[in-house]
Formats: structure tokens, sequence, C-alpha cells
């Protein structure tokens, strides 16, 4: 608003239109500051949480439908395992010690 509040008053006296500039510019760069410094890292922060926070249910649909594409259920639970991250995907022998115990 600044800058449209600067151009309103063109005809104004230099030292008011020169006021008036650095506060445009003022505003345009605490916007800037805020968009790039603030706003936009929590938003990218917000989205891996949502998407961290989901990534059980990819790995489910992932499998399912995996294995309704007639995929042996082995290859069927690599799939989904695939979804997970590097740090949260079990080992092939993990997963199957975890379904050997179960029974």
């Amino acid at each position: 608003m600044g800058v449209v509040h600067t151009m309103e008053s063109v005809g104004a006296p230099l030292a008011e239109l020169g006021m008036l500039i650095a506060h445009a510019l003022v505003g345009t760069f605490l916007g800037i500051l805020l968009a790039y410094g603030f706003v936009g890292p929590l938003a990218s922060i917000l989205g891996f949480k949502a998407a961290d926070s989901t990534r059980v249910y990819q790995t489910i649909k992932v499998t399912l439908l995996a294995s309704l594409n007639g995929y042996a259920p082995q290859v069927a639970v690599e799939f989904g395992r695939k979804v997970l991250t590097s740090t949260d995907r079990p080992s092939f022998k993990e997963l199957e010690d975890h379904v050997k115990h179960k029974k």
C-alpha cells in the first residue's frame, strides 16, 4: 500500500515524496523478509509434518493396490515398504521376523 500511496502523491514536495518512498521501500522489504524468512519456511515445515502424518496411510494404500493388481503378497509388501522413509523403513529381515512372530 505504501507504493500506491506514494504514486498518489507524485506531485508533492520532494521532502515529503522522499519520506513516502522510504516508507514504501521499508514496507516492501518487510513484506519480503516476512514472506521468505518466516511464512515460507513455516509453511514448508507444516507441509512436511502433514506428509509425515499420512505416510502410514500411503503405505497401506500402495500395499493394497499392489495386491489388487495381482502382485504376490511379498512383492506387495515390498511396494509398501518403499513408501516409507529410510529412517522409518524396517529392513527385510526385521519385517520377516515380525511377521513370523505374529503367527
